[in-house]
């Protein structure tokens, strides 16, 4: 006769086991059950005086229940049995942690804080493995259908036609107890533009934008030494996608030392080497190989480095919950002479150079909601005035950058309060290369560019931005008969973004998704600084609607120690 049996509700259904299973088990169960002695059962053992009480059990009916389980069903009303509790030993038997004599001198790394921590913030070290990134993704067009493209003069302007461009950054950080230092390992390779899904071309254009190891705490507390290929740059103007002060790409090292009540101030000196792939650095020719071998051999007959060193001295002045930040700083360039054919068997010597910046920024924050207003001012003389990764043009009659100089002024801030907020920037810059006369390169350009801001609660906003930028060349052309003016060229934009993010309310919170249109309306000079039949030499108007992304997260590149 079977008997009738019913499952319980919401328990999985068990599988039947078939009869040769069920022998089989059997017959390998019994000799192990024949050897095996009876267990006895454990002595109690009391336990300690204040035992923490154990954790409730998965079927506890007084905890609430998993989402994702079922919820169990009683059926009948059984007796209850009394919990069954491991016995726990006393504490005087509890095993001791072993400690390394070595370590017990050295200070432990803080433990890091309870709750969720911020994408955006600096993460602790001590930490193992981090991934960073930042990347933008722009998909758009004009109104002809014609690809977007950068359409500002000046050569700091709006980043809303910025192409695509993303980092991927790797890095390991360590607490040595034997010497109470930190290590930071960065890797960091970017991507830019064109991708795959645009060009159908399997091909990436990849740089390697930071391979480097920075150790803190090695040798006394502050000092800190780093070796490498990094990115060595400070604060930004977000609007313009420009650090203005300090922006070194460079392969060599440095050292910091902060001091000082809370470390407040500090001082950093970096030294690196640098060839741009240009002639002014170095020159290759052919030559018949050693002991008239057959063919011809490449000989690199200039082949010279720039020497780049900085220097920046920091200090921060606390007020209430902000406070003010200010800077010194300095860069000195060098290239040594050398040797360079100009016909067969024809040389001429090529003369040592020396530049140097000098600069200085202030900056108050109030230490709420991103809120501050930045100033800076930086001077570049003789080589570096072309910057760290350009070659020198227009030189003196001795070949030289003597003369050659380059002045900037900036001035950035960011008010946030509620739901409305408002970033803002410009810059004045003048160049001058080293030839007397004034000639196309010779510049005087600035830019004015605001965007305020308003979220319609924590997840959507709307941002408004205008800009106006000019500029001025160092020649003239003619703007009617007989009639000679200098070039000076504006342009003036205007742009929509409507966006939604998961990060809340804050110009400086990411990730965003983002529609765009941006008005741009140029001038004749402006449209003269253009190759004639170029779609900008001929329009007066342009419109450029796309849709983007952008993010930024625990990336060393966008945040400061």
């Amino acid at each position: 006769m079977r008997r009738a049996t019913s499952r319980v509700p919401g328990l999985p259904r068990l599988p039947r086991l078939s009869p040769e299973v069920l022998l089989l088990g059997g017959l390998l169960a019994a000799p192990l059950g024949a050897s095996a002695a009876p267990a006895e059962p454990p002595a109690a053992i009391p336990p300690p005086a204040a035992a923490p009480p154990a954790s409730p059990g998965p079927d506890d009916p007084s905890q609430p229940q998993a989402a994702d389980e079922p919820a169990t069903v009683e059926v009948g009303k059984p007796n209850p049995e009394p919990p069954r509790t491991r016995p726990t030993p006393p504490a005087d038997t509890l095993p001791k942690p072993v400690v390394e004599e070595e370590s017990k001198t050295a200070s432990e790394p803080p433990p890091p804080a309870d709750g969720p921590k911020d994408p955006n913030q600096p993460p602790g070290y001590a930490d193992g493995f981090h991934f960073g990134s930042y990347g933008r993704v722009i998909a758009g067009g004009d109104a002809t259908g014609r690809p977007g493209r950068d359409a500002d003069i000046v050569a700091r302007g709006s980043r809303l036609d910025e192409s695509n461009y993303a980092e991927l950054e790797l890095r390991r950080e360590d607490y040595w107890k034997k010497t109470g230092a930190y290590t930071r390992v960065v890797a960091t390779v970017a991507v830019a533009n064109p991708v795959f899904h645009y060009n159908g071309q399997f091909a990436a254009a990849l740089a390697l934008r930071n391979l480097y190891i920075e150790e803190t705490g090695l040798g006394a507390r502050g000092l800190s030494f780093w070796a490498g290929s990094r990115m060595y740059r400070g604060d930004d103007i977000y609007l313009l996608n420009f650090w203005p002060l300090d922006n070194l790409n460079t392969i060599g090292g440095g050292v910091g030392y902060g001091f000082g009540k809370g470390q407040r101030t500090s001082l950093r000196v970096h030294a690196g080497l640098n060839q741009p792939s240009d002639p002014y650095y170095r020159q290759s020719v052919l030559r018949s190989p050693a002991h008239n071998q057959f063919g011809d051999t490449e000989v690199r007959l200039l082949d010279r480095q720039k020497l780049i060193s900085s220097v920046k001295l920091t200090h921060l002045w606390p007020l209430d919950t902000g406070g003010v930040k200010g800077i010194l700083y300095g860069e000195f360039h060098y290239v040594p002479g050398g040797q360079r054919e100009v016909e067969a068997k024809l040389y001429e010597d090529v003369p040592k150079d020396t530049g140097f910046v000098a600069g200085g920024q202030l900056t108050y924050f109030t230490g709420k909601r991103s809120t501050y207003v930045t100033a800076t001012g930086r001077f570049a003389h003789g080589l570096a005035a072309y910057g760290e990764l350009n070659a020198p043009r227009q030189l003196r009659p001795d070949r030289k950058t003597t003369g050659a100089y380059e002045m900037l002024l900036t001035v950035s801030g960011n008010w946030e309060r509620g739901p409305f907020a408002i970033m803002a920037g410009g810059y004045y810059r003048q160049f001058r290369n080293a030839s007397k006369p004034l000639d196309f390169d010779d510049v005087n350009e600035g830019i004015v560019i605001a965007r305020p801001t308003v979220w319609f609660g924590e997840k959507v906003g709307l941002s408004v931005e205008g800009s106006f930028q000019a500029q001025q060349r160092g020649v003239t052309w003619e703007t009617a008969p007989g009639v000679f003016k200098p070039v000076l060229g504006t342009v003036g934009r205007a742009g929509i973004i409507p966006f939604i993010t998961p990060g809340g309310r804050g110009h400086f919170q990411r990730p965003h998704l983002y529609l765009m249109y941006v008005f741009t309306a140029r001038d004749s000079a402006a449209r003269s600084l253009y190759a004639s039949d170029d779609v900008f030499a001929r329009r007066k108007v342009d419109h450029l609607i796309g849709l983007g992304a952008e993010w930024w997260f625990g990336s060393t590149s966008y945040f400061r120690d």
